[in-house]
């Protein structure tokens, strides 16, 4: 297990991966009894959460879970507002420890904080060093850190590589994704040459631009283009095997609208594919190294947003997946294996409830895991989404939600007899 040693950081025994219930609190079934069992597995005052769906949330053994924490709700964060970084134990009464802290995050994905994919013991996340934004690698093992002076987005599966954009234009085109403390130098350029995606080694921390904006803005055609939009990257994802990457190249039209394109390359920015050219991309995830789920609209007779599996190549549209059952705007992962994907809702209803949901591939059956609900002041910037992440084991689904009157806070839901017995 986890021991915090005389530095505040923690050290793993070689019990870590034995699990066994002693000290683990009960899943109570906080919501109805249709759904699986849950339970919140933080508190207030401070309000805890972890951000985006796509990343390492749970060690390999699924007994650890990592968070955030931060005193303050319903504004956009300033400069030198500080979010606390911790490590929570599901075996032991879901005890919280503090590890670190950032001054660069947003509402929607944090600080980037994750495990390194095949590492027990190694997470990083952005912060930010006077002028710059950099990563922070931490071994809660042993307690030794680093620094790499790039912040990142997607960590490859062998954890010795990184893409990422640039934050401080995403701030100034998409408040609630990039980080405050820092101006875009490029601001007044539609397109600009010096930035745009960058590969980051973590092992000597050299970054280098390997797609920039003006390049991208020259690639196939741009749907519905006119003088004044302004090219930014955002949400980037390794393969499973690392060979290639997504991102999506979005344009902001002068009245504040946006549209998107999904692209994939090489880790080093060459053999550029724009899978998703119709300016309509969101949500996405790799089902396999060739093949990527995405939501999208205008495709097989579907005007609607829905659950699109497309091949990796340009224009590569294949099926509709879940047509009508797969909610059409939540946050896809597949479960390990394939047969399950994982998935959500923004607000429905009037009474404003979040649904996570999974959806048997094979049959077409959506089994609801849970309802919560959004008051309407998380909204905007500051909303709350339940982007749900499984655990390696695929027992768990942890989500982000606010609670009775702490604030958001980290659900836990076991899945478990859900995965087993369909």
């Amino acid at each position: 297990m986890f021991h915090v040693n005389r530095r505040g950081f923690l050290q793993l025994g070689l019990a870590s991966a034995a699990l066994s219930a002693a000290g683990r609190p009960a899943l109570t079934a906080d919501k109805p009894s249709q759904y699986p069992p849950t339970r919140v597995i933080t508190k207030g005052p401070r309000h805890h959460w972890f951000g985006y769906y796509d990343k390492l949330q749970f060690d390999p053994s699924s007994r650890f879970v990592l968070g955030m924490e931060v005193p303050f709700e319903h504004r956009s964060p300033e400069a030198d507002d500080i979010i606390k970084i911790g490590l929570i134990d599901l075996e032991d009464n879901d005890r919280w420890t503090e590890l670190d802290q950032s001054i660069a995050w947003n509402w929607q994905q944090g600080c980037m904080l994750q495990w390194i994919p095949g590492e027990k013991s190694k997470i990083l996340w952005n912060d930010r060093d006077g002028d710059r934004f950099v990563c922070r690698i931490l071994d809660v093992e042993t307690g030794n850190g680093r620094t790499i002076p790039h912040p990142i987005y997607s960590v490859s599966p062998d954890g010795k590589t990184a893409v990422t954009p640039d934050f401080r234009r995403i701030a100034d085109v998409r408040p609630g994704y990039g980080y405050t403390g820092l101006k875009d130098p490029f601001t007044d350029d539609l397109a600009p040459e010096e930035t745009g995606i960058f590969r980051v080694d973590l092992e000597t921390g050299e970054s280098k631009l390997i797609i920039s904006l003006a390049d991208i803005a020259k690639i196939g055609e741009i749907p519905k283009a006119q003088p004044g939009i302004k090219h930014y990257f955002n949400h980037l994802l390794f393969s499973p095997n690392g060979e290639r990457f997504i991102a999506l190249h979005r344009w902001r039209y002068p009245n504040g609208s946006r549209l998107t394109r999904l692209i994939t390359a090489k880790p080093d920015g060459s053999d550029i594919r724009v899978v998703i050219p119709n300016g309509y991309a969101s949500h996405f995830i790799w089902r396999d190294p060739q093949h990527i789920l995405s939501q999208s609209k205008n495709y097989l007779g579907n005007s609607n947003w829905g659950d699109f599996l497309f091949e990796d190549k340009d224009n590569g549209i294949l099926e509709e997946i879940g047509h009508g059952v797969l909610d059409g705007g939540g946050h896809l992962s597949y479960l390990p294996g394939n047969e399950w994907i994982l998935n959500d809702t923004y607000p429905k209803g009037a009474e404003r409830m979040q649904i996570p949901h999974l959806y048997h591939v094979e049959s077409g059956k959506r089994i609801d895991i849970g309802k919560f609900h959004l008051p309407k002041e998380y909204t905007g910037e500051w909303r709350v989404d339940t982007h749900p992440r499984f655990s390696p084991n695929s027992q768990y689904v942890c989500i982000d939600s606010p609670y009775q009157n702490q604030g958001r806070q980290l659900h836990l839901i076991d899945i478990s007899e859900v995965i087993h017995s369909s």
